[in-house]
């Protein structure tokens, strides 16, 4: 197998969350510079809570991405590990939608009842953690 020729739905998590990562630092450099003109100052702990979600999710879904990746050049195409690390990634991607984003929306809308995704969020991420953990035990 070629491992310099890009791979499908990993190339595409990795790809995201790079770009995530550009949006959560977006995201918090707003907090510092500009988001006391749009929210309450006791509403900033809880943007700042889902920028570091956000990033810390981030960083998770590229190495989940390169757990799929290093997976499939191992040789081991199309095997448990590499499908459970691509899976983690994107659920790590779906938990930062669902979490961050309500938080964000929390913040800006002023809203309790947007929070209402957030456990959504929660489970997702925590799914993204159990996948990546049997991705890394996973024999194959």
């Amino acid at each position: 197998m070629n491992i310099n020729r890009p791979l499908g739905a990993t190339r595409w998590l990795m790809i995201i969350a790079a770009a995530n990562g550009f949006v959560a630092v977006a995201l918090g450099s707003f907090a510092a510079h500009g988001l006391h003109s749009y929210a309450a100052a006791e509403l900033v702990p809880t943007w700042q809570t889902g920028v570091r979600y956000h990033m810390i999710h981030v960083i998770a879904a590229l190495i989940a991405g390169m757990v799929g990746r290093f997976s499939v050049a191992g040789g081991v195409v199309g095997g448990m590990a590499a499908r459970m690390a691509t899976i983690a990634g994107w659920l790590f991607l779906g938990g930062i939608l669902f979490f961050c984003g309500s938080l964000y929306l929390l913040v800006l809308a002023a809203q309790g009842w947007l929070s209402i995704t957030a456990p959504l969020g929660g489970v997702l991420l925590l799914l993204g953690w159990a996948s990546l953990t049997w991705s890394l035990i996973s024999k194959h």
